[in-house]
Order: C-alpha cells, then sequence, then structure tokens
C-alpha cells in the first residue's frame, strides 16, 4: 500500500471513530437522527462535488444503480448500529461490527472474488474472530442465579419477567433466557459487521469499475437515504414530524459534527480503494477500533477496561495482519 493510501485511511480511521462516538451519544433519537443526519451530510457536501472530479467518468445509469444499491445497503447499517448502540455498550457493539466486517469481506473475496491471502493475512483473520469473541465475553452481564432462596428468588424472577407466575414458561421466558446467554449488543454488531461487507464490496465496485467519482458517490447515497427515512418518519404520524424539530433544537451540534465526519470517514476510504487493493484498505481501516474503545472505557466507564482494551488491540493486529 502507497503512503498515500495509508494516510488516507488513517485519517479515515480517525473521523470514523469521532462520528461514531457523536452517534452513539444520540442513539436513543433514532430516525429522527438519521434524517436530519443524512439532510446535514448532503447539503454539507454537494457544494464539493465540482472540485472533486464531478460525478466521475461513469454513465448516468451507473451512477444511478451504484447510489440506490449503495443507499439501501447503508440505510440498513445505520439502523442496525443505531439499534445496537441503543441496546448494548459502546465499545462492545463497535468493536464486534468493525471487527466482523472485514473478516466477512474476507470470507467473500476468497469463496467468491477468487482472491487468495497468504497465510499471515489468515492469521490475522483468526486474531480477528478472537478479538470479537474476547469483547463478546467481556462485554457480557453475569446471569441471575437460578435460586436465589425463597420469596427473593421468586420476586427477582417476577421483576425480571422470568416466568409466568405460577412456575410454568411461555414463549417470552425463553426469548429472555436467550436474550441472557446471547449478549444482544454482540448480536447487533454481526448484524452491523454484515452490512458494513455488503456496501463496503458494492462501493469499492461502484467507484472502480462504475467510475463514480467518490465525493458525488457519497452525496447521492445520503441524499437517496432521506426518502427511506422520511417514509419511517410517516409511519410516526404527527409524532415523527414534532421528533424533527425537537431533534434539531437538541442535537444541532453533534448534526453538524455527523454532517461533515461521516461522509469525510467513507469518502477517504473510497479514494483510497481506488489507489490499494480492497483486501488491504478494508481491514487497515479498522484500526478506529481502538479509538473508539479507548474512548468508551474513559468516558463511560465501561467494565473491564483494561480487557476492552487488549481485546481492541488483538483486533487491531490481526486486521493488520490481513493488510500485509
Amino acid at each position: 500500500m502507497s503512503v498515500v493510501a495509508l494516510l488516507l485511511v488513517l485519517s479515515a480511521a480517525i473521523a470514523h471513530a469521532i462520528w461514531n462516538i457523536v452517534a452513539h451519544g444520540a442513539s436513543r433519537s433514532g430516525i429522527p437522527f438519521l434524517w436530519w443526519g443524512s439532510v446535514f451530510a448532503t447539503v454539507l457536501w454537494v457544494g464539493v462535488i465540482p472540485f472533486t472530479g464531478g460525478f466521475g467518468t461513469g454513465d448516468f445509469a451507473g451512477f444511478t444503480l451504484g447510489i440506490l444499491v449503495s443507499a439501501v445497503l447503508h440505510v440498513c447499517y445505520m439502523l442496525v448500529l443505531q439499534r445496537g448502540y441503543a441496546r448494548g455498550e459502546l465499545s462492545t457493539v463497535y468493536a464486534t461490527a468493525r471487527g466482523s466486517g472485514p473478516l466477512l469481506t474476507v470470507c467473500v473475496a476468497i469463496l467468491i472474488l477468487g482472491e487468495q491471502p497468504s497465510w499471515l493475512a489468515l492469521s490475522g483473520v483468526g486474531l480477528v474472530l478472537l478479538g470479537v469473541v474476547a469483547f463478546g465475553i467481556i462485554g457480557r452481564r453475569p446471569a441471575i442465579p437460578a435460586r436465589l432462596g425463597g420469596s427473593r428468588a421468586k420476586a427477582s424472577e417476577h421483576a425480571a419477567g422470568i416466568g409466568d407466575g405460577r412456575g410454568g414458561e411461555d414463549g417470552r421466558t425463553h426469548a429472555k433466557r436467550w436474550s441472557r446467554l446471547i449478549d444482544p449488543a454482540i448480536g447487533y454488531g454481526l448484524l452491523t459487521g454484515a452490512a458494513i461487507a455488503a456496501y463496503t464490496i458494492w462501493d469499492a465496485y461502484a467507484v472502480n469499475t462504475l467510475s463514480i467519482a467518490p465525493v458525488a458517490f457519497m452525496v447521492g447515497c445520503t441524499a437517496a437515504e432521506i426518502p427511506f427515512f422520511t417514509a419511517a418518519l410517516l409511519r410516526r404520524g404527527r409524532t415523527g414530524a414534532a421528533g424533527l424539530g425537537v431533534e434539531l433544537r437538541t442535537n444541532w451540534r453533534r448534526l453538524l459534527v455527523f454532517g461533515i465526519f461521516s461522509p469525510l470517514s467513507y469518502i477517504l476510504v473510497l479514494t483510497a480503494v481506488t489507489m490499494a487493493p480492497l483486501s488491504l484498505v478494508a481491514p487497515m481501516r479498522e484500526v478506529s477500533v481502538v479509538l473508539v474503545g479507548l474512548y468508551g472505557a474513559w468516558r463511560f466507564r465501561e467494565s473491564r477496561p483494561v480487557l476492552r482494551i487488549l481485546a481492541a488491540l488483538v483486533v487491531v493486529a490481526g486486521v493488520l495482519l490481513i493488510g500485509l
């Protein structure tokens, strides 16, 4: 990988960590934040298009196809990510997503695209998997013991929604027990990772094969996301419209940061993809895991910060090996 491409990817990692931290702070806002985020990103970056290669050298049909498919994938990614941030701890959701994303990308590259990574790269895949599993174990909360003694146990079970009050079990009981066995943060992180792999592979195809300029591609995607989020708001009726006003008044600073750094992080990655192989760029950008992990451990006093940082370093070591 060239020095320029490496600097682009590292800069993208910093920008990506910044906007993820901002998104986590507004995770409970949900669709209103995502709607405004797409609007801010489109308005702030549309004026940059003429100075960054215009719309590219591809035709209009390819431009439209690339944007629409990517918009759907990015909407799925944002919805799952926001849901994960609302349900789980920042470091666990983020590192699981960013660890599993390149892992899935490598698998697709091997099985479908025909790439043949070295044993060193495959060792990196193993380290990524190890780091992701470690984050899952670290982030899990201890389950309530089956027997706490007499009425106290029954009261605890009733408060937690366990059982039907008569000693029997129903479907919700099984669901709650499974939710304690499988950390929701890990589940949402893996779903986010799948979305990351999907849009990473498609977007690399869009800028390289369909010849769409990175900035124009990103602006087109954010603009195409607005109708999806608008439809989600319309389903809420007046509540959705009122939520937009409240969101703008209370979170306009976060939206401004999001609108700048979210597109910037991916524009830098898309530019790097035009200079270096995707199999190198996709893993190298995951150094942002360390940045977010450090922030989460410091700012939110998340459990076992030292172990979280060590697990994040394992993930980063793995993605670096993949990139060698």
